[in-house]
């Protein structure tokens, strides 16, 4: 998997608010049909700070969790979140890399993925050891973005640019902002049956101000801005044309502005044999 610092977006208080803000704007969209059944075992695999891992246990308040990350310090985090939001849950927590599971084999009845293989430089092979301690007929849940599916009123050649600058410095670390496009043969590849896509896409302007806060501004934008001085660091862009791409991209949500991003949502069964 990847370590600590291969975190494009870093591991500051702002960017713990800021996951916690998309979980909680997303939610109805990327958690609808996303309940296993009582007694089941779920793994969610790299939970972070525990943003989705609250939305999982309220939905499946039955079902018996396994929450794993390779980072102490976000699984410290996530706990805490979660005994404030759902102190009854059934869940286990686990320091691990992705690719070393220390599971038996078919040991979780359905696994849940989110925003993970985005930053993963092997993703086919994750897939794969998931596979391994995903029961015959177990579930997976995947869920990736694709900053390639972004745009805005009004449209602005240094907002794509300064949006660019993340989608680079996130292959550089290892990772692929554009993955949400690749969920079919990746999955597919790596073994799974009954493998299907569905683009959940997000769009917001001011009739819809809950999205625009919470989304275009306080999680899209706010990733962006947060990786502005390694953007400079790295010779991607100029100061003035970085202040002018996020200056325009602040357009998209205000006044007549308008904001559209699609993550894409994989659902697929481990083989029977």
């Amino acid at each position: 998997m990847t370590t600590p610092t291969d975190y494009v977006h870093g591991y500051s208080t702002h960017e713990t608010r800021r996951l916690g803000d998309q979980a909680d704007t997303l939610a109805a969209l990327l958690h609808s049909g996303v309940a296993y059944p009582a007694g089941s075992r779920v793994l969610e695999v790299g939970c972070g700070v525990g943003a989705q891992t609250v939305h999982l246990v309220t939905a499946s308040p039955e079902a018996h969790f396994t929450a794993v990350d390779i980072s102490a310090d976000s699984l410290a985090q996530a706990r805490t979140r979660v005994r404030k939001y759902a102190p009854d849950a059934h869940i286990s927590w686990l320091q691990a890399d992705l690719l070393e599971l220390p599971f038996s084999d078919a040991e979780f009845d359905h696994v849940f993925v989110c925003f993970v293989l985005e930053h993963l430089t092997v993703p086919g092979r994750a897939l794969t050891a998931l596979r391994r301690v995903l029961r015959p007929g177990g579930t997976l849940t995947l869920i990736e973005g694709d900053h390639g599916s972004t745009f805005f009123h009004p449209d602005s050649a240094y907002s794509h640019a300064v949006i660019d600058c993340q989608v680079q410095l996130q292959a550089t670390a290892g990772g692929n902002a554009l993955i949400g496009r690749q969920l079919h043969p990746l999955v597919t590849a790596a073994g799974y049956e009954e493998v299907a896509v569905r683009p959940h896409t997000v769009y917001a302007d001011r009739s819809r101000p809950a999205l625009v806060n919470g989304f275009t501004r306080n999680t899209f934008i706010a990733m962006i801005e947060s990786v502005r001085d390694e953007a400079l660091a790295a010779g991607l862009i100029t100061p003035p044309d970085w202040d002018r791409g996020m200056s325009d991209l602040h357009r998209a949500a205000s006044g007549d502005g308008t904001f559209h991003y699609t993550f894409f949502k994989a659902l697929a069964v481990n083989p029977q044999s």
